[in-house]
């Protein structure tokens, strides 16, 4: 089976063994497997997309969206591996490549 760094990971893998959605939104009723779902508006509450890119005119709902996305434009990769120096556009790309070179996988999933 799978292994996992940490072990709300594995946690959150197990989700989706069982399709389990503990997180149910008041306002819409919708039910999510993590609770980010929650923390994170999903929209159509309001529909808006508030954060829009001056470079070509695409919305988003969140402003951290917004930000990620124009790294498609710079092609910035602002995320440099230490060990072999690969960079990456989001951080949590460089954790996962990094786990290449640490092997660790410390949860398994049964």
């Amino acid at each position: 089976g799978k292994s996992f760094t940490q072990n709300s990971y594995l946690t959150r893998h197990r989700l989706t063994h069982t399709g389990e959605k503990p997180f149910t939104c008041s306002d819409c009723g919708k039910s999510f497997s993590q609770i980010s779902g929650l923390t994170q508006p999903h929209f159509p509450h309001t529909g808006e997309k508030a954060f829009t890119c001056p470079d070509c005119g695409k919305s988003f709902t969140q402003n951290s969206y917004l930000t990620r996305h124009r790294l498609t434009h710079t092609g910035e990769k602002p995320f440099t591996c230490p060990d072999c120096g690969k960079s990456f556009g989001m951080i949590s790309t460089l954790r996962i490549h990094y786990r290449i070179h640490t092997r660790e996988k410390l949860f398994p999933c049964a």
